[in-house]
């Protein structure tokens, strides 16, 4: 029986993505783990491995499709043996074909989005995953979170639910939504000011996640901001002799691996401030794992470095340059950017004085730092120059009080002008 390829979810929060590069043609034999396709998502372009042996029957959605959805029929593959015929498949079209206008082109007015609520979950343990279509790692993956399967399209051979698959669908011990909230109406889209040249550019599938996810956080996450002026000289000295003492190493550290650092420490310092909102309920995180802002062509993305506060300095280092070097070249894999308990944003290199970044949902904090300046300063019970970072921390007040806030503030203080607390 031929066995349908269909669009895979490679993250939580594809829907669609672009079939951007076939890395095989029909005829081709393919066996588990060969590279067929590269796809771009809102996050990243990743490739695409063959989980079954065959042949490439057909190609149904040709290379440099967008906005194919997540389930669609991009090929077929013939089991070892078989003979299939060129089966009749709907080839995804990027930019489906328009009517002409026959009437007033005006925009109608934006119109409120209304979704269906949400079905009550079952409670897990009342889960039975048995008959669900799935394969072994999905299936004990469900079993272990509380997950029902039911519901769920799967993505790998013949709709089998595949590990990718369970990030669409929400945990069973999560609470229900609690009282409705007011639906944000859609903002209006207006033309651009008459006669004004310009040009029109299509958003990518990563500038459309960032507006969406933006909007949402603005609207939906009520946020409280604090800021700390700090005396950076002495993280600057040290800084220095750890990277001449690292130099054979080819390790060297940048002023913001320290800071993240200082971060995890600070947090687990005040641990009320890792921690994540989740309606009626708080989840409170054993360790800090830290999302640190990236820019990329097209957008900013957030790859994770683990367990920041038990990492050495040095790790810190590999890895923040790793992620970074692969988030530029759009290499990330979804665990490389899945998660977080917080994200830090840091302008400094850029000139920036200060920044008031905007939370990254669902965490809780993101703290945003700007570039050191000198300035005259209290030092030794006199006025001399310093040079002084301002950090701003934005904070979702449903889950971090003002009191447990400024503690964490203050500790971030404490170990940027106190370094030798970060290396210890």
């Amino acid at each position: 029986m031929a066995i349908e390829l269909k669009m895979p979810a490679l993250s939580p929060t594809m829907e669609k993505g672009t079939l951007a590069k076939w890395l095989v043609k029909e005829g081709d034999a393919v066996k588990p783990g060969d590279l067929i396709a590269e796809i771009e998502t809102d996050k990243a372009t990743m490739e695409f491995e063959a989980i079954d042996e065959g042949t490439i029957a057909s190609i149904a959605v040709p290379a440099g499709t967008e906005d194919v959805a997540v389930g669609t029929v991009i090929a077929m593959i013939a089991e070892a043996g078989e003979t299939v015929s060129a089966p009749v498949l709907e080839t995804v079209s990027a930019v489906p074909a328009a009517a002409a206008p026959t009437q007033d082109p005006t925009p109608p007015p934006a119109k409120a989005i209304v979704q269906a609520p949400a079905p009550v979950p079952t409670p897990a343990e009342a889960i039975d995953n048995s008959a669900v279509n799935a394969t072994p790692l999905a299936r004990r993956i469900a079993t272990v979170k509380g997950l029902s399967l039911f519901g769920i399209t799967g993505t790998g051979a013949r709709g089998r639910i595949v590990k990718a698959d369970l990030g669409l669908k929400p945990l069973i011990a999560a609470p229900a939504t609690a009282a409705a909230v007011a639906t944000p109406v859609a903002a209006p889209v207006f033309a651009p000011p008459a006669g004004v040249p310009n040009e029109t550019v299509k958003l990518s599938g990563m500038r459309k996640t960032i507006a969406r996810r933006l909007t949402q956080s603005k609207q939906t996450v009520p946020h409280f901001y604090l800021t700390a002026h700090c005396r950076i000289d002495a993280l600057l000295s040290l800084r220095s002799e750890l990277n001449a003492s690292l130099a054979a190493r080819g390790v060297k550290l940048s002023v913001n691996d320290l800071v993240i650092k200082a971060m995890a420490l600070a947090m687990v310092r005040e641990p009320d401030t890792n921690v994540q909102f989740a309606g009626e309920e708080m989840y409170h995180f054993g360790r800090v794992d830290i999302a640190m802002a990236v820019a990329i062509d097209g957008g900013l993305i957030t790859p994770v470095i683990r367990d920041v506060a038990n990492l050495a300095l040095s790790a810190v280092a590999e890895q923040s340059k790793q992620l970074a070097t692969k988030a530029r070249d759009g290499k990330l894999a979804p665990e490389d950017y899945q998660g977080g308990t917080a994200s830090i944003s840091n302008l400094g290199m850029y000139g920036i004085d200060e920044m008031i970044p905007v939370i990254n949902p669902p965490q809780a904090l993101i703290l945003g730092i700007g570039s050191g300046i000198e300035k005259p300063w209290k030092v030794d019970g006199g006025i001399a120059l310093a040079t002084i970072m301002t950090a701003t921390a934005s904070f979702d007040h449903r889950a971090i009080d003002g009191a447990a806030a400024a503690r964490f503030m203050a500790a971030f203080r404490d170990l940027i002008e106190a370094p030798m607390q970060i290396v210890c």
